[in-house]
């Protein structure tokens, strides 16, 4: 943390995730040129990584210290957060267009790695097994993504990478912590400054330490549309929520077997799945033809898309579904 004084620790978290996010993205951009891989699939998987870091702090950090519940709310609650929050405030910002490769091994991935949580705890424990059995479909999931992507025609259209790798790589690492470190002052100054105001440490954890582990995600996402990487956006959003649940929650739980309460998070699961299925229906191209995209500009590099589009619309409806389920538990 930086000082005693949480004003700051506020605002320095600001600064720091606003930065790193930035550099976050160019690393994994000109990762993705150096080896040929689409920017779909390094959002995906390294960005989504890295930004999923502060979940794994707070994963593991609960596990060692026994408070395996909060592991448990730490992934169902930014697994939410990311959705409903992140990617529909960055699709209000600027719609997102999808392509058919986030339709084909994306979304199905998310699909398969939330029925296999929701499976796995139904008898009240992640173990030690379920945890190696998570952490190998991460594994699985990213060979074949990287594979996918190195044979796909959009590998050959990919610019001629600025940096060389090892300077990639090192931005991408100093980018990571540099978000951890931001999430993490940002998240025990606003606490501080919560308690300072008289409000109760429930409302401090459902509400400033969720969406503060999500903050990451926030920033690279918002960072890449600006950036018009949205490639970035989408990808960073589904991989960073299937690393959630088989990177975070399987390293987290073949460290430390993890007890689930499925009597008080019956709702937040169900509202996992339900949003996760939403997601599919507004990533789902209904007509081929959807033309939401009046500028030339936001065509740059998306002339072969086959999937849909995120539209503003969307994005606002996923924003309010999050408010719907901060105030529904509270």
């Amino acid at each position: 943390m930086i000082g005693s004084n949480p004003y700051i620790q506020l605002i320095f978290g600001m600064i720091i995730l606003i930065i790193s996010g930035d550099y976050l993205v160019k690393g994994g951009v000109e990762l993705a040129r150096k080896f040929k891989i689409s920017t779909l699939i390094v959002g995906s998987t390294v960005v989504a990584m890295g930004t999923s870091a502060p979940e794994l702090i707070v994963s593991l950090k609960s596990a060692i210290m026994g408070h395996t519940q909060m592991a448990i709310g730490n992934v169902v609650g930014s697994n939410i957060s990311n959705i409903a929050l992140v990617l529909g405030f960055t699709a209000i910002i600027m719609a997102i267009p999808v392509k058919s490769e986030t339709l084909k091994v994306g979304w199905p991935t998310l699909f398969i790695a939330t029925i296999l949580f929701i499976l796995l705890g139904r008898d009240s424990e992640i173990s030690r097994l379920d945890g190696i059995v998570l952490t190998t479909t991460l594994i699985l999931y990213i060979v074949v993504s990287i594979k996918s992507s190195m044979k796909s025609k959009e590998a050959s259209e990919i610019i001629e990478a600025k940096y060389p790798t090892w300077k990639s790589i090192a931005i991408i690492i100093l980018s990571c912590i540099g978000l951890t470190l931001g999430s993490n002052n940002l998240i025990g100054g606003a606490s501080e400054i919560a308690k300072g105001l008289g409000i109760s440490e429930r409302i401090i954890s459902v509400t400033i330490i969720a969406i503060g582990t999500s903050l990451p995600e926030l920033t690279a996402s918002v960072m890449a549309a600006l950036r018009g990487e949205t490639d970035i956006s989408i990808g960073n959003i589904i991989g960073s929520n299937i690393f959630n649940i088989l990177g975070v929650l399987g390293i987290t739980a073949t460290i430390h077997p993890v007890n689930v309460a499925v009597n008080k998070f019956h709702y937040d699961f169900s509202y996992m799945f339900v949003l996760t299925m939403i997601l599919i229906i507004f990533l789902y191209p209904i007509s081929r033809n959807r033309k939401y995209f009046k500028n030339k500009e936001y065509l740059v590099g998306i002339t072969n898309l086959k999937g849909g589009v995120l539209t503003r619309t969307e994005g606002t409806i996923l924003v309010l579904a999050y408010c719907y389920y901060i105030f529904s538990i509270l």
